[in-house]
């Protein structure tokens, strides 16, 4: 078939290149707060003008290039999957990351604390045009093909959301929680931010006052209940592979993947809050037997129906989500946590909060769109 007479498909890597720039606006204009006129500035194109910097960093070169190579590469894979010449893709891929890092830069002038510059633009149109030739280099590699043939085979149609949820699963757990694997917003978390919103806000005095009273237990959780949080952790990923994935046999193959996913994501979390010397400082004595039953029924379900696995995923999602915002703060935790807060890394830290607390309510919404529509799947066509 002909590129232009092929039919245009929706592709996983639309929905992460939507996901990382919102991310890359997110940790660029981080904390949104105390905007102002920059001083100095009279007129607009004393604003849009970029300066070099006196002084730059070492780290922070190269997280402004390594942080927009992914954008481009995506980009670009986004582009050839709704066959777009290779050219347009190219100069796409390009200029969109370009574009952004301009227009952040330029918010970034009415922002406190933020220095912008024209050395970070460089450096991300510089990263955007490195992912451009390395999505480019990856298509002549036939990569980009080879994934679409194993995506063909292994997943049905219509799965670019799920498959951009598990993608970012692990990004999710690098945010310390209280249990591990416990994705969801924390009441304590949440009632403190909800105060700084609200606190200066006359007409909303006596919300303010029913949030503050509102508290959690400050006594440890049972080793039944911890564990049982964290079996729910890892199997509700799991359920959602399961409504995408084709057949029970590559169903069960997801599930060591997906565990191994956990624990690479639980112990990256660890080693950077806590120290490399505590990167397993996570698996508590509940947390073995958790997994071990987790992956045991996660390996029995994938025989089920796809429309069973979305309604029981769903069903653990709003009860792991009910359990993390009543699970207590661990002092030690709310230490660490400080520490990232006056750090570099507060950015950073502030963007896993995000997806860690955002993560099972985004999952819970696709499964119940799933639930809206057939989930049938259709047999599988090699491509001609």
């Amino acid at each position: 078939m002909p590129p232009a007479a092929q039919p245009r498909r929706r592709s996983s890597a639309t929905g992460l290149a939507l996901a990382l720039a919102a991310l890359v606006v997110y940790a660029s204009l981080y904390p949104f707060s105390d905007w102002h006129w920059p001083g100095g500035a009279v007129h607009w194109h004393d604003v849009l003008w970029l300066q070099l910097p006196r002084w730059w960093g070492t780290f922070d070169s190269w997280a402004n290039f390594v942080g927009y190579v992914p954008l481009g590469i995506l980009l670009y894979v986004a582009g050839r999957r709704q066959h777009h010449p290779a050219l347009v893709c190219l100069l796409i891929a390009v200029a969109g990351p370009a574009l952004l890092s301009y227009l952040m830069e330029v918010v970034q002038h009415f922002l406190p604390r933020r220095y912008p510059s024209m050395l970070d633009w460089l450096l991300n149109t510089g990263g955007g045009a490195v992912g451009a030739g390395l999505g480019w280099v990856l298509e002549r590699l036939d990569w980009l093909d080879r994934w679409h043939h194993w995506r063909e085979r292994w997943f049905i149609q219509h799965s670019t959301g799920a498959l951009v949820l598990l993608w970012l699963w692990p990004a999710a757990l690098l945010f310390p929680t209280s249990v591990p694997l416990g994705l969801g917003p924390s009441w304590v978390r949440v009632q403190d931010t909800l105060i700084d919103w609200l606190i200066d806000v006359p007409w909303a005095q006596a919300p303010l006052e029913l949030i503050a009273e509102l508290t959690v237990s400050e006594a440890r959780l049972p080793l039944l209940v911890e564990g049982f949080m964290v079996l729910l952790g890892l199997l509700c990923p799991c359920l959602l592979s399961h409504t995408i994935t084709r057949t029970p046999w590559r169903r069960m193959a997801m599930v060591p993947a997906l565990t191994g996913l956990a624990a690479l994501g639980a112990t990256c979390s660890a080693a950077l809050n806590f120290g490399p010397e505590h990167a397993l400082a996570w698996v508590s004595p509940a947390v073995p037997a958790a997994l071990v039953s987790a992956v045991g029924l996660a390996l029995g379900l994938a025989w089920v129906p796809q429309r069973l696995s979305a309604g029981l995923g769903l069903a653990g999602l709003a009860l792991l989500c009910l359990l993390v915002i009543q699970a207590p703060e661990d002092p030690y935790l709310n230490q660490t946590l400080q520490g990232w807060e006056q750090s570099r890394f507060v950015r950073f830290h502030g963007l896993a909060q995000w997806i860690g607390w955002l993560w099972p309510l985004a999952a819970g919404a696709w499964l119940i769109r799933r639930l809206a529509l057939p989930l049938r799947s259709r047999p599988f066509k090699p491509a001609t």
